[in-house]
């Protein structure tokens, strides 16, 4: 039995949301554009300390006003307090690299941070200090150098985790990777811009410093407090406090995990069975994704867990009746890349409270492109198509009388007009197995279509191999020759292989029928034997030509089939019957 899997928008409307993942992205969303902006105005140092503080005057009118003062700093606790709660939820900290890479930017943000925007936001608060650039631009490069390098490394860490963020999350739209090249210059180079906006900005400050008179006028522009050093006093002693109670939920946090882990019930543990045979007991409420990392088994996740990319599913088994339905985020994935409703789940979301037996979908080293939606048949399905081979013959003799590269030029020339002509088609090129060439057609059609288009991309591919032969015809010492063979039938198709070798491909009897059918052309000295199975669906006019019925080899029942010499000669219907 399997968890069914409703419609996303009943379960949308049933209000089983994710809010704590949407609530962490939109709230990651704006803290990024705010740095954004700040970097922006950073850059603008680089035309002078005048254009950097009108630029400010920009960037105060959108984030100190009192709706983006607001919505700024619900983002910056909303953020923090959802990164520690998912901190906590976790059962294991073993993840990727790239994960933990951001996660620490992301906890030492906060504790960096904090000291400027005390400084200035606070100060500008509780002081009516004017904290113009001329004022932290003074403390960074003049009274407080090792200060003002602190908050370059704050700032940097801060775009290096929300730049992360982002790239997690966009890269798993389909539009992202055509936007992408003109995205990344950008990412790195904003940063370069506002350091060197920054650094020519400084110095610009310590030549006005150098001005005779200057400090009393800087005290009266920035309006420094009648006692400063009870003003810094009382900022520091706040920032003290906010250090100690970050430490301290710092410390909550991970104490509460010891806590939850000694109190773990041995007997409520569960036990997930690989469809390897693997068995990994872990405590109940542990993810499916989490409880693969804790093994050690390898495991896809592009979105580090999300529930966003849709890498880590997996097909449920025994024990899937006990799984609660999935939540609408989830609903709406599984719908995205078209396995709802097939028993499949997201192995980043669902944990378990009994014994399951698991089955993941995807490689471990799954890529953003295997996110999108993608037809049924890449996770595998029955179809009828027609499968076409071809194979060049007595090359082996050929290739023992020239030098490699001519071998290869060869084979290329071949390799590249069977192609053109199998996609011209409408067919699917699976392999190149040797001098020889499989493909497919009616995958993504109907076995009529497929089988018609498979007799065009015959005739085409004896007209390629005629026009090699006469291109190639004074370095060739007889004319390159061709066996095809091409047959219809019930076939498995799917996305097969391991790691990057893998393709659509098909598999089943009528593969190795139409594959025995090319080598009986070597027997019938022909070009082309095609079966009446696909001449018949595809409703070409086959009259006058030679028909035999066969044996072929790996089948109980003979073939009928009709053998051509020339397959440039090939009847094609004129229209594919319905």
């Amino acid at each position: 039995m399997t968890t069914a899997v409703a419609d996303p928008r009943a379960v949308a409307a049933s209000g089983s949301v994710n809010w704590v993942t949407r609530a962490r992205l939109i709230s990651g969303v704006v803290l990024y554009v705010y740095v954004t902006t700040h970097f922006l105005n950073h850059a603008l140092g680089f035309l002078s300390l005048e254009a950097m503080e009108q630029g400010r005057q920009v960037f105060l009118g959108v984030w100190r006003t009192a709706p983006g003062t607001a919505i700024l700093y619900f983002s910056m606790i909303t953020h923090v307090l959802l990164v520690l709660w998912s901190l906590y939820r976790r059962r294991s900290l073993i993840m990727p690299p790239r994960e933990m890479v951001q996660i620490i930017c992301g906890l030492l943000i906060p504790p960096a941070l904090s000291l400027h925007i005390i400084g200035t936001r606070l100060a500008f608060v509780v002081f009516d200090l004017n904290d113009l650039y001329i004022y932290v631009l003074a403390n960074y490069w003049m009274f407080d150098p090792l200060l003002g390098i602190s908050m370059v490394v704050t700032l940097l860490l801060a775009w290096t985790h929300g730049s992360l963020g982002m790239y997690y999350w966009l890269r798993l739209k389909s539009w992202f990777p055509a936007v992408a090249p003109w995205i990344y210059p950008i990412v790195l180079l904003l940063p370069v811009l506002a350091l060197a906006g920054f650094a020519n900005a400084g110095r610009e400050t310590m030549a006005l410093f150098e001005a005779e008179g200057f400090g009393g006028e800087f005290a009266s522009l920035v309006n420094i407090p009648d006692d400063p050093a009870a003003a810094e006093a009382y900022l520091y002693g706040f920032w003290y406090r906010w250090l100690s109670g970050y430490a301290v939920v710092l410390l909550l946090v991970f104490a509460g995990r010891l806590i939850r882990h000694a109190r773990t019930d041995r007997s409520t543990q569960v036990t997930l069975t690989y469809s390897d045979g693997r068995k990994v007991t872990v405590a109940a409420g542990t993810t499916i994704l989490e409880a693969s990392r804790m093994a050690g088994v390898p495991h896809a996740s592009v979105c580090g867990g999300r529930g966003r990319c849709s890498t880590c599913r997996v097909k449920v088994g025994i024990g899937a009746e006990h799984l609660p339905m999935p939540n609408a985020d989830e609903q709406r994935v599984l719908f995205r890349v078209g396995t709802a409703a097939k028993g499949i789940r997201l192995a980043c979301q669902v944990r378990p409270t009994h014994d399951l037996s698991v089955t993941p979908l995807l490689a471990a080293d799954a890529q953003p492109k295997d996110a999108f939606a993608k037809a049924s048949f890449h996770s595998g399905a029955e179809r009828e198509i027609a499968i076409l081979f071809a194979d060049i013959r007595s090359f082996t003799e050929f290739s023992e009388t020239k030098l490699p590269y001519d071998v290869v030029f060869v084979l290329n020339q071949y390799f590249r007009t069977m192609g053109s002509a199998v996609e011209a088609a409408g067919g699917r090129l699976d392999k190149f197995i040797g001098d020889g060439v499989m493909a497919l057609f009616g995958v993504e059609s109907d076995p009529a279509q497929g089988a018609a288009d498979a007799l065009v991309a015959a005739r085409q591919m004896a007209q390629g191999l005629n026009e090699i032969n006469a291109n190639l015809k004074n370095d060739l010492p007889q004319p390159l020759r061709m066996g095809i063979g091409i047959h219809i039938g019930h076939v498995i198709v799917g996305d097969m292989g391991y790691a990057q070798v893998r393709s659509i491909t098909a598999i089943g009897d009528a593969v190795n029928t139409a594959s025995r059918l090319e080598a009986l052309n070597k027997e019938y000295r022909s070009q082309l034997i095609v079966s009446r199975d696909v001449v018949t669906r595809a409703g070409a006019d086959f009259s006058g030509i030679t028909q035999k019925t066969v044996d072929v080899r790996g089948r109980a029942e003979p073939l009928d089939v009709y053998i051509l010499d020339d397959a440039t000669k090939v009847p094609v219907a004129e229209k594919v019957p319905a």
